[in-house]
């Protein structure tokens, strides 16, 4: 019998060994981060919701900006505040010296979609804007990810320097893209980014390249009955221009993608129209692919004034990237995705999300909280587009999913809103915050790491030089 004791004794010292000796590295920084996270719960709540009800658009998120900021200078980060001439760009940063790891935060809402906290459609405010992609998480998410890695270096348990970016107008004008310019990228060793979503994974596919124009047709008005041939109709133009452009869709490779916004197509009924105005955006997978297509809707802009004898002019508005993939990283982050396991969301989240499934005529089968396993990169995905792809032609960019709504939502509806500002987006953040922070340790303390994700970037780049797609001049602030 004290044989067997003795056996069974022995047996449990050497598997606990073995365990220990299994163990992800840096984990007692990882628990620390953890905990200290889960300490930070209802401070990173509370933050988030007073973006989530300033429900402020691209370049006029003033309040959301200023509570990130504060934030940040009240947990020790030195912030440089308007940079790239944008009054809501700010980088918050702590400590000294290799390696500088960044991450980026956005914080934009989208137009006409307030919404208060509840699985039915119900504005907050009638009109106003709303967080239909979940950015008042984003930001703070990644924010919090930050403050725990200062608290680190502050401690002295990592050597470096963390970066928050805060990044307005995504949802517009890709506000990244004058940051970019003004050169507050450059010194990055890697970048860390996350998005609120319906699953959660460590994020390994591409997005679509973009480009935005505004064409304008100016011609002649007149009455449109006394004496309509004294006339040259901008909204005639506008009309062929469309036209064009749906018969170009049919000869156009799967991947593209090409969307229009009339905003000015004349005013009164009676009246020739001398002005008409269109917002058009082109998308594919790959920028060179979408650069063939953007030149030839311009051309079918021309065609269209010729037509219509009127003039036109075509202005740039902006254009992003398509996202180059780091799966190194992403096989990093999903370790740590695994390690933190699946976000404990209640019966009552759960029964909150089917309500929405069921208001958006979804499948009511709620929540995804099951971590999804790394994925294969696809050479064309589907999806849309972010000015994080611009950043991650610079810096090698490492990037993840969170679930904070249900399956099947509708993203940038009341629906992503509702959540955004409830229980459910709150549990995504925070986890999200743990998962980026954890993966952050490996960045800083794993020199072999940070040289295989940099020689990945290397690889994937090749001799690209990169050239953004923005105008000339200042960012448009006030347009």
């Amino acid at each position: 019998m004290k044989a067997r004791l003795l056996i069974t004794i022995c047996s449990i010292f050497l598997i606990g060994a073995t365990t220990a000796q299994k163990k992800p590295p840096f984990l007692g920084k990882k628990q620390t981060i953890i905990k200290s996270l889960e300490g930070k719960f209802e401070e990173l709540t509370t933050l988030s919701n007073k973006i989530w009800s300033f429900e402020e658009v691209a370049f006029q998120e003033h309040q959301s900006a200023d509570a990130l900021i504060k934030y940040a200078e009240s947990n020790g980060f030195t912030v440089k505040k308007g940079v790239g001439e944008i009054p809501t760009a700010f980088v918050a940063e702590y400590g000294s010296g290799a390696p500088i790891i960044g991450i980026m935060g956005e914080f934009d809402a989208l137009p006409g979609l307030s919404q208060k906290p509840v699985p039915y459609k119900d504005p907050l405010n009638e009109g106003s804007a709303g967080h239909g992609c979940g950015h008042n998480l984003f930001g703070v998410a990644s924010l919090g990810a930050a403050t725990v890695i200062k608290e680190l270096i502050e401690s002295g348990q990592l050597e470096g320097t963390v970066r928050f970016y805060g990044t307005p107008a995504e949802e517009k004008y890709f506000g990244k893209l004058w940051m970019i310019r003004a050169g507050v990228f450059d010194d990055v060793d890697v970048m860390m980014d996350w998005h609120p979503s319906a699953e959660t994974k460590a994020n390994v596919q591409s997005s679509l390249a973009l480009v935005d124009f505004m064409v304008e047709f100016t011609g002649q008005a007149a009455h449109a009955s006394s004496d309509p041939w004294n006339g040259r109709s901008a909204s005639d133009a506008l009309e062929l221009y469309t036209t064009g452009i749906n018969y170009y869709r049919e000869h156009v490779k799967p991947t593209v993608r090409i969307h229009y916004h009339i905003q000015d197509g004349g005013k009164v009924v009676n009246v020739v129209p001398d002005y008409s105005r269109i917002w058009t955006r082109v998308r594919d997978t790959r920028r060179d692919g979408m650069e063939v297509v953007w030149k030839q809707v311009e051309r079918i802009a021309e065609g269209a004034a010729i037509m219509a004898n009127v003039d036109y002019e075509i202005n740039l508005i902006s254009g992003v990237h398509e996202i180059v993939v780091n799966r190194t990283g992403g096989e990093r982050l999903q370790k740590n995705l695994e390690y933190l396991g699946v976000i404990d969301y209640t019966n009552e989240e759960d029964d909150f999300a089917k309500s929405i499934q069921k208001a958006t005529g979804k499948s009511e089968i709620g929540l995804d909280m099951q971590i999804r396993p790394l994925e294969e990169t696809l050479e064309h995905p589907s999806g849309g587009s972010t000015d994080v792809g611009d950043v991650s032609w610079l810096v090698p960019t490492i990037r993840l999913s969170v679930t904070t709504a249900p399956k099947g939502t509708p993203w940038h509806s009341w629906a992503v809103a509702a959540c955004g500002g409830m229980s459910i987006g709150h549990k995504g953040m925070v986890y999200a915050s743990k998962a980026l922070a954890m993966t952050m340790v490996d960045l800083f303390e794993d020199e072999k790491l940070r040289t295989a994700v940099k020689d990945e970037f290397k690889e994937r780049v090749g001799d690209y030089v990169y050239k953004g797609i923005v105008p000339d001049g200042p960012p448009p602030i006030n347009e």
